[in-house]
């Protein structure tokens, strides 16, 4: 059991009515509350509540149509997304009770504060490295459209000017990041067919791809639902068209792909997590076609070139620099 459904636990008095859970994790905490109803946007996670709860959870950038009696958020990992999920709660529960859960070393102390502007928040419990606080909305905010929230910015590819929109809690959220920037440089000579752009987040690189390959078929693939939803507004702002898909790594992906593009993600929250990435190298060849290519870039720290040639074939180191490596390898 996650250490922040042990602490809603210690008091399950509290949530006997009819109850959203916000970004909850995929534990037994649905087979407690059996009058709660969840919203997810990690694709990993509503797999799993689907599989053990179904019908249970909505999975999306919008809270669920459905009427509540109170909520719990639990504490999303940036203030930005937690800002947004608070609003579209607090929205809905004028009078009524919203919760906020999270680990201390998340930050829980600190983002309490977010909830000042609806009422007087308190703190109920302090257990398992984890807080629970509460506030009662006595000042139900506007509704904010998520499209509101978001941050544009452009980069200047030799093939024009790429418009970028970021949405809160997407990853390097209104700003280019490091690798991304050094991959941008190095997308020569990609194969043609059909192309995957790997934990898109908000869909730079597959939009870079699609301008800079039109006849190619472009994917892009997120495990976040805010994620894809900034890769279509990327994608749309820059009159391009490609599929976007949430799934749950490289499983979720198409076959017989020519080439896959990434510069995937080693932090969920404040944790560091390197499955996804290493499920990807271990996977890449079986959705790769023969002679299909991948190109990833990643901290130069990560040894992943060992993995790589281990179930791919032949790496190479393509470029470095800023503390980044591209890796380069081909199915044979």
């Amino acid at each position: 059991m996650d250490p922040r459904s042990e602490v809603l636990l210690r008091q399950p008095e509290l949530f006997q009515g009819s109850l959203l859970l916000a970004g909850l994790p995929a534990d037994d905490l649905f087979g407690r509350l059996p009058n709660a109803f969840g919203w997810c946007w990690h694709a990993g996670d509503q797999n799993a509540l689907e599989a053990r709860f179904e019908g249970r959870s909505h999975f999306g950038v919008n809270i669920p149509e459905r009427e509540f009696d109170s909520a719990v958020v639990f504490l999303p990992k940036s203030k930005d997304l937690t800002d947004y999920i608070l609003n579209a709660v607090a929205a809905r529960l004028a009078g009524r009770e919203v919760f906020l859960v999270g680990e201390k070393r998340s930050g829980i102390e600190g983002a309490s504060k977010q909830l000042n502007p609806f009422g007087k928040p308190r703190k109920l419990d302090s257990a398992r490295h984890c807080q629970l606080w509460q506030v009662t909305v006595a000042n139900a905010p506007e509704v904010k459209s998520l499209e509101s929230l978001a941050q544009t910015y452009e980069l200047p590819l030799a093939e024009g000017p790429l418009k970028v929109i970021s949405l809160p809690g997407v990853f390097s959220h209104g700003r280019l990041d490091r690798g991304s920037a050094l991959l941008l440089e190095h997308l020569d000579k990609l194969p043609s067919g059909h192309l995957l752009d790997f934990g898109c987040g908000a869909g730079v690189l597959g939009a870079a791809v699609k301008r800079r390959y039109p006849h190619n078929q472009v994917t892009l693939l997120d495990v976040d639902a805010f994620a894809a939803a900034s890769s279509r507004l990327t994608l749309a702002a820059n009159g391009l068209e490609a599929e976007v898909l949430t799934g749950d790594g490289i499983d979720a992906a198409p076959m017989g792909l020519s080439a896959i593009l990434s510069n995937p993600p080693f932090h969920v929250g404040v944790h560091t997590d390197y499955f996804a990435t290493e499920n990807l190298l271990r996977k890449a060849a079986k959705h790769l076609k023969n002679g299909g290519e991948l190109r990833l870039v990643a901290n130069s720290f990560l040894k992943y070139q060992p993995l790589i040639e281990e179930h791919l074939g032949i790496c190479a180191i393509k470029a470095e620099g800023n503390g980044f490596r591209i890796y380069r390898a081909k199915r044979g």
